[in-house]
């Protein structure tokens, strides 16, 4: 029945998302969510999913099968799982999966909770980003063809001319860290960045918008692509960790 509702919710704003009822067995009680739609849409009919059929110790569906379930991309599965979490809805358990909890314990304080957790989330995002960002930029700066400098730099251009206009700049953000993934010549790298630009969006979009910062950030990104353009492997890894340690004074009001 919930499929019906969520499918009526859904349907007053049709141009972004398209539900239909499953067919196959392993799809029963979900529904196919548009590409299209952001996590929040996915999160939403996740947790109506949770309160009206699941109870507390039942078990979601792997990220994978409900990939497939719901007709989504990974990273958006990710982050709906992510803010159900914080939102005391679902809890991770190591060599379990994720565990339905029970709404009337679990959200004794949820705001508190919420803002704790996504704090920690953050911290750890970075610290992730501290890990491969700085050795991929060093092996960049060893790999980097004059066509992947020339890209970065076009990239550069694009960041300016928004930074310059007030407008956000997200975008141009994570295309250049995911050229400088390119230039490595790793394509294991590649996907883990990639990966992690999927994560770090939320991330992005807050210390962006912080005073600053967007200045910042094309300083920092100028710096690591002369560095690159020098094919200087010790000063693209320091250019990077400078940046990153910007990032997470202004993402976690260190400043």
């Amino acid at each position: 029945m919930w499929l019906e509702a969520a499918r009526t919710d859904i349907g007053q704003s049709s141009d972004q998302c398209t539900m239909t009822v499953a067919e196959a067995p392993v799809r029963a009680g979900l529904e196919t969510i548009s590409r299209q739609k952001v996590y929040q849409e996915v999160a939403r009919v996740l947790e109506r999913h949770i309160l009206e059929n699941l109870k507390p110790g039942d078990l979601l569906p792997p990220e994978r099968q409900l990939v497939d379930m719901l007709g989504v991309s990974r990273g958006s599965v990710r982050d709906a799982i992510r803010s159900l979490e914080l939102k005391g809805l679902l809890e991770p358990r190591q060599g379990v999966g994720t565990v339905v909890c029970d709404p009337g314990v679990s959200v004794v304080d949820p705001l508190a909770k919420a803002l704790l957790d996504k704090c920690r989330l953050i911290a750890e995002l970075i610290d992730v980003r501290k890990m491969i960002e700085p050795p991929v930029a060093a092996r960049a700066a060893l790999h980097a063809s004059p066509e992947d400098i020339a890209e970065m730099e076009d990239i550069l251009a694009r960041q300016e001319i928004k930074v310059r206009h007030g407008e956000p700049a997200t975008e141009e953000d994570t295309e250049f860290h995911y050229a400088m993934a390119l230039a490595s010549r790793n394509h294991a790298v590649v996907k883990v960045v990639e990966a992690l630009m999927d994560l770090l969006r939320e991330t992005r979009q807050r210390s962006l918008q912080g005073k600053g910062r967007p200045q910042k950030s094309l300083a920092g990104h100028r710096r690591i692509l002369a560095a690159l353009k020098r094919h200087d492997p010790a000063a693209a890894e320091t250019a990077v960790n400078r940046h990153l340690q910007q990032i997470e004074n202004i993402a976690l009001n260190k400043q």
